[in-house]
């Protein structure tokens, strides 16, 4: 009877325990499908998370595991194509070098978010987590983007498409998790707005800052570096943003060179004897070969980079269509009393943190374009003379996905036509010229107490092509005046608004680039909410 009594138990037992997994895998199934569908790609979610990851934060730390050994996995491939690139077109292979190059970037935002998330993350560590998330999906699109400007190359193209595809969906799937589980946290803190608008920067000196070493380009030879290029090379590498600032000072003068500022190159400040008076210029373009990318006079990578006084030109022209004179990459940069030149995609705010204080930019199409979280404050913008038929857009806001951190927040500045544009007696010579257009899906951009001349059209913004992003981008205005900023006439498109001051709040220094707590050691004024 007793051994009976104890085989009917255990089958009661296993049966409990059978009825237990049943269910509690399809509780998994049920929490992992419902989790997905709050993700931009569902499918591919449901068929790469494993059921057993019950927690956001646990799904979120697995899918960028994935993401990391992907990202190496395609940075591997592209390192094979490039060590056998003899049959390889020159363009192709200026797509692929900026993909390797985004690869590492990745690589490196991928595994220091894994690292700090395997502690308690709380506050401002938490936006700069998103911040680096939201960058690996830029840095993806523009490895994309590349490759669709040049001619395609079969043999390459066609073996990479389905590896970058399924990284953006990967990345965006964990960005979308990690905003999910860490993100809303950190947006219910403190809201108290601090303004620190009385340092200045000589033309020729830096105050208020902490400088580690100091050294001065000069061609006459009188000066420790006759370029910028030999000046940044013998900067020290992997300094850190905490120990001081590395001075690079560029006498007056015409540098006609390509200066790129690399990653190992942190806290560098550039600071020249003012605009037009040093210039760094050249004349790359798409016409000619390069990629958008690759065709910046001066490109920035390295986290805490400043520059002061500083014209950046290229020269190419409105005939060579996409023509970069600065390429921004670095997160926490600053560029305050500088000046960039161009026509079409002049200043490229590519991606992470960025900051423009009493800045001129000059242009025609998509002249300020990019997927960083940027602001710009008390710049001006100039509007120039396109070619034939073609409009001026002074935004082209690149954001690919509803869970990045980024847009374009113009903040008290002002937009008047360049003098070749003509002004109101001549009817700017009858050119369009609009606050912006959605380059990609979710083009965030808003206007905040800016002056708008009377050049801006007054439907204010335009399409990219037909109802493209139309409902899913977020153009804004704000107590802007001038000419140019009433806003009865404006387009109608469900995702333009006029925004109150508390929506408006969302787009400044402190709030949306988290500028307060970097902007400081950098000794250039700023503004931290709407004063």
């Amino acid at each position: 009877m007793a051994t009976k009594m104890k085989t009917w138990t255990t089958l009661y037992t296993l049966v409990f325990l059978f009825i237990l997994f049943v269910s509690s895998s399809h509780v998994a199934f049920s929490f992992s499908d419902s989790t997905c569908n709050t993700t931009p790609y569902p499918a591919f979610c449901k068929t790469t998370l494993p059921p057993q990851y019950l927690s956001t934060h646990d799904q979120c730390r697995f899918l960028l595991h994935q993401s990391l050994s992907t990202t190496k996995t395609l940075a591997a491939l592209l390192s094979s194509y490039l060590s056998n690139s003899y049959a390889i077109p020159s363009s192709t292979l200026h797509a692929l070098q900026d993909c390797f190059n985004l690869s590492q970037l990745n690589i490196d935002f991928f595994s220091n978010v894994l690292q700090a998330i395997e502690s308690t993350v709380t506050g401002y560590q938490v936006y700069d987590l998103h911040t680096l998330l939201s960058a690996t999906l830029t840095n993806q699109q523009t490895c994309l983007n590349g490759f669709n400007e040049v001619t395609p190359y079969p043999a390459v193209t066609s073996a990479l498409s389905s590896p970058l595809s399924d990284a953006i969906k990967l990345y965006s799937i964990s960005l979308a998790l990690f905003t999910r589980g860490w993100v809303s946290d950190a947006m219910e803190g403190s809201t108290t707005v601090e303004t620190i608008a009385n340092r200045k920067l000589l033309q020729t000196s830096v105050d208020n800052v902490e400088v580690r070493q100091k050294v001065v380009v000069n061609p006459d030879g009188s000066g420790d570096f006759t370029t910028i290029n030999d000046a940044v090379a013998a900067a020290p590498e992997n300094s850190g943003t905490n120990n001081g600032y590395h001075v690079i000072y560029v006498v007056a003068g015409i540098y006609n060179e390509y200066v790129s500022i690399p990653k190992s190159k942190q806290n560098l400040m550039l600071v020249g004897d003012g605009i037009n008076r040093t210039v760094l210029t050249g004349d790359r373009s798409v016409v000619d070969g390069w990629t958008t990318f690759q065709s910046a006079t001066f490109a920035v990578v390295g986290k805490g980079f400043v520059a002061v006084n500083i014209t950046f030109r290229n020269t190419a022209g409105s005939s060579k269509h996409q023509a970069v004179a600065v390429r921004n990459g670095a997160d926490m940069s600053t560029f305050y009393n500088c000046s960039f030149e161009g026509y079409q995609d002049t200043l490229y705010v590519h991606s992470l943190r960025q900051f423009y204080k009493r800045c001129d930019i000059y242009g025609t199409v998509d002249f300020i374009f990019g997927n960083a979280a940027t602001v710009f404050q008390d710049c001006s913008m100039y509007p120039r003379l396109p070619m034939q038929n073609q409009f001026n857009a002074i935004t082209a806001q690149g954001r690919t996905d509803p869970n990045q951190n980024t847009g374009i927040s113009i903040q008290n500045c002002c937009i008047i036509g360049a003098s070749e544009l003509g002004d109101a007696t001549s009817n700017y010579n009858g050119i369009q010229t609009y606050l912006g257009r959605p380059w990609k899906e979710y083009s965030r951009t808003v206007y905040i107490k800016s002056c708008m001349d009377g050049l801006i059209d007054p439907k204010g913004w335009t399409e990219w092509s037909g109802d493209f992003a139309l409902s899913t981008l977020y153009y804004a205005e704000f107590a802007n005046w001038g000419p140019g900023s009433n806003t009865s006439n404006r387009v109608t498109w469900e995702g333009y608004h006029l925004i109150d001051e508390k929506d408006a709040l969302d787009f400044t220094v402190q709030k949306f680039i988290q500028g307060d707590k970097w902007l400081p050691s950098t000794g250039v004024p700023f503004n931290a909410g709407l004063q």
